[in-house]
């Protein structure tokens, strides 16, 4: 970003984008970043401007970085200062739901051209370099659950609610089929009205973009078909929430570390390590993965949302949920206890600097759980509010130095802004303010 070569080879690529864009009927590119309270925001360049923004930057403030759920701003956020929105080109998607649109990430950084440390997607990106530093990849998705305003009546994953959304989802399975997204799975979900999409694996930065591609794209087809989707992670008292479970598997020269070692469940030594470090984080990696005093409405035992600090082979109420998979590569752990509110690059990175922990301390598993912990008092809970959740991210000295102090300060700040915000509130009024913000 900062020598005139690398603004030059981006230019380049820009205008090459831009007139292969142009070409298919773009008119506007979104710029889009995830601010700390996870909420999508966006700017938008004339695809004519794709050039100039891919070498300059799109001037934004940096008073994002403290933003609320509901447009409030914590302390620390101001009138001053100026960031540059760069967008990844590598990412570049027509939106196939948005006719004459496309859209593409943003890194953001300083005017002079350095990486501003609250970028969170950039914050990503270094803890993806440090497992690559050791010779290590790792492979992420995402799932995504939402929910619609009349998405019509059945029993949970029942064909009756396929059937009555059935245009509705082909219309979802086609845009982003059209967007280059290799769908797995979709679904009708447990309760009224709600549905799951998982995507094909990839590195854990393109699995935060794909996760933010795929939601933006559900967005729009619902709004093409009269209704209104929710990611937020309560959408009706005592009833379940949106997830956004995130699966991971550590790799080393082509092998996937989940199987074929001495570990439990065939786990290599340093697959073991690496999720004995997430789990250990787990508290306080729900600052980022389950963000918002709504996540604790979700985050209730008896509803398979991971809320015990235990994991198990194939536990759906483990915060930590192995699965081996009917072939050795398919194995993966799944961080259950994470949801929508959260930044997906936030959730990802951080569970990726739990891991490497993990790895320096050579950490072991703790015994397994196999049975339903529900009602157990011999399993630990994980934190069941955000303020519980935030004294741990104060206290990781884990999270601290892989974050670093602006970002870290930033997200403590919003947190603690959004504790204030909600105290005091019923389930029903909170739910109420951020069900439509997510």
């Amino acid at each position: 970003m900062t020598t005139a070569d690398s603004r030059a080879e981006r230019a380049a690529r820009a205008r090459v984008a831009a007139t292969r864009i142009e070409a298919e009927g773009v008119d506007g590119v979104v710029l889009g970043w995830v601010d700390n309270a996870g909420v999508g925001r966006v700017k938008a360049v004339p695809v004519r401007q794709l050039e100039h923004a891919a070498a300059w930057g799109v001037g934004a403030s940096p008073c994002f970085d403290h933003f609320l759920v509901d447009d409030g701003m914590a302390p620390g956020g101001g009138p001053l200062g100026d960031l540059r929105l760069v967008p990844d080109l590598a990412a570049l998607t027509r939106l196939a739901a948005q006719p004459g649109w496309a859209w593409a990430p943003v890194d953001r950084y300083a005017q002079d051209g350095t990486p501003h440390p609250g970028c969170q997607r950039l914050f990503a990106r270094r803890m993806v370099e440090a497992v690559e530093q050791r010779g290590l990849s790792v492979r992420a998705g995402i799932e995504v659950e939402w929910v619609v305003n009349g998405g019509g009546e059945g029993p949970a994953y029942g064909m009756r609610r396929l059937i009555g959304s059935s245009d509705y989802l082909r219309d979802v399975l086609r845009a982003l089929h059209e967007q280059h997204l290799d769908v797995l799975q979709l679904h009708p979900e447990y309760t009224t009205g709600q549905f799951e999409v998982s995507v094909a694996a990839a590195g854990p930065l393109r699995a935060a973009d794909d996760a933010l591609l795929v939601r933006h794209t559900v967005q729009a087809v619902s709004a093409r078909h009269g209704l209104d989707a929710s990611f937020a992670p309560a959408v009706a008292p005592g009833g379940v929430g949106n997830g956004a479970h995130l699966h991971l598997s550590l790799w080393r020269d082509g092998h996937n570390l989940g199987h074929g070692g001495l570990g439990p469940h065939g786990l290599t030594r340093e697959a073991e390590a690496f999720l004995a470090g997430v789990l250990a984080e787990l508290p306080a990696l729900l600052a980022l993965g389950a963000p918002s005093v709504a996540s604790y409405l979700r985050l209730v035992p008896g509803r398979w949302s991971g809320p015990y600090r235990c994991w198990g082979l194939e536990n759906r109420e483990a915060a930590l949920r192995l699965i081996t998979g009917s072939t050795g590569e398919q194995a993966n752990a799944e961080v259950k206890c994470f949801d929508g509110a959260a930044n997906p690059y936030l959730a990802v990175g951080g569970v990726l600097a739990a891991g490497l922990a993990g790895l320096d301390g050579a950490l072991r598993l703790p015994p397994e759980v196999p049975d339903d912990p529900t009602g157990s008092t011999a399993v630990e809970r994980l934190p069941d509010s955000l303020d519980q959740a935030v004294k741990a991210f104060r206290g990781s000295e884990v999270l601290r130095a892989a974050l670093g102090e602006e970002l870290h300060a930033a997200v403590l700040a919003v947190r603690e802004a959004e504790i204030a915000l909600f105290a005091g509130r019923t389930d029903e009024e909170i739910i109420d303010a951020t069900r439509r913000r997510y």
